[in-house]
């Protein structure tokens, strides 16, 4: 090891729900660390345009945004660590945090290393991410007023985000893999019974077409699995809907998650099984996943860290 370091607080990422956390602990005096990951400003670095965020009727950039949290945080006295997180050990106080050569130890620790949407993985879409390609409809649909989209995936999520983009686009087609649907039967019967959804079965997406310089997205290139055909598909965008995984390897046999992997939080808190540790944002939401709602949980986290590191000084 190089260097050992101790602290009061630990936050580990620094996307809305770790900066909001970093804004709330600093002021309350706990001159917490934050831990960037290989990803600072988490998933709002990927997504352009940010519209639903109170307080910026104009809009801004998703970057922009992040880039704004992290100066607040920094003012109030946040030191900003750059590096990926390599091993944690929750199991003895104060709880251990390898990021490379050198190791942290903290009296509480703030996980919020939020999820990473699963993407197609074909260079193309990481080419036009943020130019006509999304991974999240309820932050993108309205950039596709009077346009034609195209949805990937066949479970729940896929069918909300089709649902969802249909107030928007004129016509939205679902691409699916197989030849049935994943999703709940009565998220299935509400896609196919709406007039704007269509379906193409068995298909997959080879190829996204467009140039971010010159309009985006402009159309995609399917392939049929059954009998390897390929055709140019005319869309205005294509939403990736095939999931999301939390950022919680590290915590595996440590914390508690549930069955998708997402960190599990007492009710009314950001309390995990074990105590002095918080998790917020999107590594414990699944529902929600939106930049206020994981700022909002990052505050929260910051709230019971503060009463938590209380009652251990009155402890000694």
């Amino acid at each position: 090891m190089d260097k050992k370091s101790h602290h009061r607080v630990l936050i580990l990422g620094s996307g809305a729900a770790g900066l909001t956390a970093a804004i709330y602990a600093a002021r309350a005096d706990l001159a917490p660390v934050m831990i960037e990951g290989s990803q600072p400003g988490g998933q709002l670095t990927i997504t352009t345009d940010v519209e639903n965020y109170p307080g910026f009727p104009k809009g801004i950039l998703g970057p922009e945004l992040m880039e704004e949290f992290k100066k607040q945080a920094e003012r109030f006295g946040t030191k900003m660590v750059f590096g990926d997180v390599t091993a944690v050990d929750l199991k003895k106080t104060p709880f251990e945090v390898t990021v490379g050569k050198d190791l942290y130890t903290c009296d509480a620790l703030i996980v919020a290393t939020g999820a990473t949407a699963k993407l197609l993985g074909i260079p193309s879409e990481k080419l036009l991410m943020g130019y006509g390609v999304s991974a999240c409809a309820t932050c993108d649909g309205f950039f596709f007023k009077d346009k034609e989209v195209v949805v990937v995936g066949g479970g729940d999520t896929a069918m909300e985000e089709a649902l969802f983009l249909t107030k928007f686009a004129t016509k939205v087609t679902v691409v699916h893999r197989r030849n049935e649907l994943r999703a709940s039967k009565i998220m299935q019967d509400r896609a196919e019974s709406n007039p704007k959804i269509a379906f193409l079965w068995d298909t997959v997406i080879d190829e996204i077409l467009g140039d971010p310089k010159n309009g985006g997205v402009v159309g995609v290139k399917l392939k049929n699995v059954k009998s390897g055909s390929v055709q140019d598909f005319k869309t205005d965008g294509v939403f990736v809907a095939i999931g999301h995984e939390p950022n919680t390897k590290l915590f595996k046999g440590q914390l508690d998650m549930d069955e998708f992997g997402y960190l599990v939080t007492k009710s009314g808190s950001t309390a995990t099984n074990i105590p002095g540790v918080f998790a917020c944002g999107d590594v414990q939401d699944r529902v929600y996943r939106q930049a206020i709602t994981a700022a909002g949980t990052g505050c929260m986290s910051a709230i019971d860290v503060e009463r938590y590191l209380e009652t251990l000084k009155h402890q000694h």
